[in-house]
């Protein structure tokens, strides 16, 4: 019987995406530091004259991984706190994913697969600072973790990102040789009952014209002079890292000390690539300019064709005056579409300065899905508010966009409707390949998982070996 969408999006969430939403990041896990000699036995709850005493044991091994009860009673506690729901999920079920897990950090240090701590620590404060933002205060984090004190779970916290991330790693390394052909694509469609062919949301097509405020070559000169002066001092032996987190303007990396790891495959801008791989080990760059603002690149490391690399951003300042005359410039632009002097499409492909869309009359494309079409429900916020009440063909009021420091202005126009519909082949392919494509992936999971099960040492206390399981934990 063919795999219904339904099913797929289930499987996808259930064997692709951590199960920990909240608990993600990176680094290489030596398998000493997961498990111990020996673990001791703490009590779970309040001991009374009529209540069994409940400890903390050990209920399943994977490799050199142990899952202990009290992990799936954190299972429980990461699903609440997402305003989830666990009241139809069992504790087979948690225990089921983290037995998934712990297979995939343990084979993904038997395969070298490594990521550095610097990562995870970067990850952990990106995430801290936003959970510290939902609760309130670092005592009640750690007591909503039942934790003794902070060191305590910044320790567990650390743990726990370093094996997400071994695990997202792990998955990343099964699928990404997985391909599909549009035969493929077609025999899956094919398979689908009309019943239960997936309905599409409402979606957009919009177009923009993006106008920046000019930056004057003073300003320019002011960047560049404060980025040599770092320089000058890292080459005589100050810190990079510390002024990458002291100063770069970036907001992916400067918690981190500026730090990436990356490959020529990387989706960085090219002036950035072409700079970072023009160094040789512990050089720095000069100054450079990309669209983002100007940088300086320190390599660390060069290993084959993968290089470890810190870097320092800063954008020269906008004016009041810059931003006034940009404003004015597309006020200009949209009275002459509107006149009938030009055509929206024609204005973006000559008067628009961003160059990612300029060449296709300003429309914009879905960055997950890699085609024009956006749906509604879920589209990005800063798009939405703008589009959402807009008429076909009806040219939205400029309006000033500050993402990540950089200011501009914009305006926008949809240039096309599509309601709700059942999937049709011709009209939704790219989204019907990537419901095959996953199923695919799944298929390749699946089997991977029936290859290493076998081949991994894995024991199950005799409390849960009569679980549902979806794979073959006890090795019947």
């Amino acid at each position: 019987m063919p795999l219904k969408i339904a099913q797929i999006k289930f499987m996808t969430n259930k064997v692709m995406l951590p199960f920990f939403l909240l608990l993600f990041s990176l680094t290489f896990v030596n398998a000493q530091e997961i498990i111990k000699d020996s673990v001791v036995t703490v009590a779970k709850e309040p001991v009374s004259s009529t209540k069994k005493l409940k400890v903390d044991g050990v209920v399943a091994t994977v490799g050199d991984y142990i899952i202990l009860d009290s992990d799936i009673d954190k299972g429980f506690l990461e699903i609440t706190s997402q305003g989830g729901s666990a009241k139809d999920v069992t504790r087979c079920q948690v225990l089921g994913k983290l037995l998934e897990d712990k297979l995939y950090a343990h084979q993904a240090v038997q395969d070298s697969i490594i990521v550095s701590d610097a990562e995870v620590k970067g990850m952990m404060d990106e995430r801290l600072n936003y959970m510290l933002q939902q609760i309130g205060t670092m005592d009640k984090l750690v007591k909503y973790y039942q934790k003794d004190s902070e060191e305590e779970f910044r320790t567990y916290f650390f743990d726990v990102l370093k094996e997400q991330k071994l695990t997202g790693e792990m998955t990343k390394k099964i699928v990404e040789k997985v391909e599909i052909t549009p035969e493929e694509v077609r025999d899956f469609f094919k398979k689908i009952p009309a019943a239960d062919l997936p309905v599409f949301g409402a979606e957009l097509e919009v177009a923009q014209i993006v106008i920046k405020p000019k930056v004057t070559d003073a300003d320019k000169q002011k960047v560049i002079d404060k980025l040599n002066g770092f320089r000058t001092e890292c080459l005589a032996g100050s810190s990079f890292a510390t002024k990458a987190v002291l100063y770069s303007e970036d907001p992916g990396s400067s918690k981190n000390g500026g730090y990436y790891k990356m490959t020529r495959k990387t989706p960085f801008v090219k002036e950035f690539k072409d700079v970072a791989f023009s160094l040789a080990e512990g050089e720095i760059s000069e100054p450079f300019e990309t669209t983002f603002g100007f940088h300086i690149i320190y390599v660390e490391k060069i290993k084959g064709q993968e290089i470890e690399l810190r870097h320092i951003l800063i954008s020269p300042a906008v004016t009041q005056e810059s931003l006034k005359e940009a404003k004015e410039k597309i006020t200009l632009i949209r009275k002459k579409i509107l006149d009938k002097e030009i055509t929206f499409a024609e204005a973006a492909r000559t008067m628009s300065d961003e160059k990612e869309t300029r060449a296709n009359g300003g429309a914009l494309v879905n960055p997950k899905t890699q085609d024009t079409h956006f749906e509604l429900t879920n589209m990005d916020p800063s798009i939405y508010s703008i589009v959402s009440n807009l008429k076909d063909n009806e040219i939205s009021l400029p309006s000033l966009e500050d993402k990540e420091g950089k200011k501009d202005y914009k305006i926008m126009v949809v240039t096309n409707r599509i309601d709700s519909h059942t999937a049709d082949y011709a009209k939704d392919y790219i989204k019907i390949k990537d419901l095959a494509l996953k199923e695919k992936q799944i298929k390749a999971i699946a089997k991977w998982f029936d290859v290493k099960i076998k081949d991994t040492y894995i024991k199950i206390v005799d409390e849960y070996k009569d679980c549902p399981f979806a794979n073959n934990w006890i090795k019947k």
